[in-house]
């Protein structure tokens, strides 16, 4: 492993410290120390090194879930995510720390500094030991990680009650579905294992309660976190209206609303990030802007998995906040956070035009509310400036101006959104270390750990070959389910995104 890089300054044609909220700064050199920004020096004109180059705040992903292998590398193909759950049992069982570290540095890769890591256990009775590798990762690779602790223990494999989904399948299927139902750990060990891996914390670990989602979570779980969140102050990261069978499940369940029924049990907070929100309706949006609720929408992995778009002008006429997530189902696999800024970007304008929502609003949603919902800190804190966390995204903009005509600094913003990605990222820098140079990770050796991971989920598939057979059976069930009437009526709601 190659130790971190620690330089003393940078230097940049044009430092953007609030971009599009404000005019660049110029040429300046941006001197650094114990991990903060310590000043920022007007140039009189950039190194000639450094004439190419522009210095933003870091990007952040407000929702993934660290798995170093692709869902498509081993065979869950994008589908809606009712059936592709289903097929994530293909997945190999493999070393934690290869897992997480592969993915936070393709993550740095990416542009990304700071990410809220949904954890997704490959063995319900190892967490903690699934902990400490992810928060060795998050050491090595030098990414700022908020661990969300994963809460479970309902209506696991389909929504609602199991037996109507097995009248769907042979009998030899049923006893592993009916097993899947079971949680692997109760309330009480889930509380104590927060603690127990909040003891791993450092400058770039820390926890979060993580209750999956109000349909997998019961209420005596979320009323408890709820609590314990208030109690200690830590955050809660949940999945909320994926998929409108969630949306459907919830308004049969719920006839009063789901979300007033969680804002009465106290979940509802400013500690707390709702992921995907996809299926909100303008009340939902207007009663989570009101409680202080942060959002992560995750525009690729929506549309790959059939979920739609963010109900963008309902976020925007509530006021809701927002940052973006990757949600590890990035649209090319690539991890890139500037091509999903691009893509959110072209869906706010597409819905709304550019009049309530401006480049600085985008910046703000993915360094700043990104950045407030795994820290917890202010999102102010995302501004370049002296004595904030020198967290700095470099770009090299030689590609993106090759025919460029105008000498213009005031468009260079907009063609940064339009064009830039991971290739042109000449440093990453988080807490003032070197983590990406020119576009590759420096803090770990990612090629070498791409390797020894992809060896060793091939010789755990070899062991133990996932049962293709019943995976698509099961796919099959679930459809006819759907089908039957069994799953919960959908509701005569609008598409949301119209």
């Amino acid at each position: 492993m190659n130790p971190m890089r620690e330089p003393t300054h940078i230097d940049v044609a044009q430092v953007y410290a609030r971009p599009g909220a404000q005019p660049p700064l110029g040429p300046s050199r941006l001197h650094l120390a114990e991990g903060r920004i310590a000043r920022i020096e007007p140039l009189p004109a950039p190194p000639a090194a450094a004439r190419h180059r522009i210095a933003l705040p870091a990007p952040c992903d407000a929702h993934d879930h660290g798995r170093g292998l692709r869902t498509l590398a081993f065979g869950a193909q994008d589908q809606a995510l009712e059936t592709w759950l289903s097929e994530l049992a293909r997945e190999p069982h493999v070393d934690p720390y290869l897992r997480a570290v592969v993915a936070f540095a393709r993550m740095a890769e990416g542009g990304i500094a700071a990410a809220n890591h949904c954890h997704n256990t490959q063995d319900g009775k190892a967490l903690l030991r699934e902990a400490q590798g992810v928060a060795r990762a998050a050491r090595d690779v030098g990414l700022r990680i908020a661990f969300a602790v994963p809460f479970a223990g309902r209506n696991n494999v389909v929504y609602g009650p199991l037996a109507p989904l097995l009248a769907h399948l042979p009998p030899a299927d049923h006893a592993r579905l009916i097993a899947q139902r079971q949680p692997s750990r109760t309330l009480q060990e889930n509380l104590a294992l927060v603690e127990e891996i909040a003891e791993l914390s450092h400058e770039g670990f820390s926890v979060q309660y993580g209750p999956v989602g109000p349909q997998w979570v019961d209420d005596e779980a979320l009323a408890s976190i709820a609590q314990a969140s208030a109690d200690s102050g830590r955050r809660v990261h949940m999945h909320l209206f994926e998929t409108r069978q969630q949306r459907a499940w919830a308004d049969a369940h719920h006839p009063g609303g789901l979300l007033k029924h969680l804002d009465a049990i106290g979940l509802l907070s400013p500690r707390l990030t709702v992921a995907h929100a996809v299926w909100l309706d303008a009340a939902d949006c207007a009663l989570l802007a009101e409680r202080g609720v942060m959002v992560s929408a995750n525009v690729s992995s929506n549309l790959r998995l059939r979920s739609g778009m963010p109900p963008w002008r309902r976020y925007l006429d509530a006021g809701l906040r927002f940052g973006l997530g990757l949600d590890g189902m990035s649209l090319d696999d690539d991890e890139d956070m500037l091509r999903e800024m691009r893509l959110a970007w072209h869906q706010l304008s597409t819905v709304d035009g550019c009049e309530r929502f401006s480049l600085g609003d985008l910046f703000q949603a993915v360094c700043g509310h990104g950045r407030a919902s795994i820290t917890g800190q202010a999102p102010g804190d995302a501004e370049l400036k002296p004595g904030a966390p020198a967290d700095i995204l470099v770009l090299d903009l030689r590609h993106l101006t090759r025919d460029r005509l105008s000498e213009d600094p005031a468009d260079l913003l907009a063609l940064v959104v339009a064009r830039a990605t991971k290739r042109d990222i000449q440093h990453l820098l988080v807490a003032g270390r070197t983590v990406v140079h020119e576009a590759h990770c420096r803090s770990v050796s990612l090629p070498a750990l791409e390797a020894a991971l992809l060896a060793e989920a091939r010789a755990a598939r070899q062991r133990h070959p996932p049962d293709d057979a019943a995976i698509t059976r099961l796919q099959g069930a679930l459809r006819a389910h759907a089908r039957c009437g069994c799953a919960p009526p959908f509701s005569e709601r609008e598409t949301p995104w119209i």
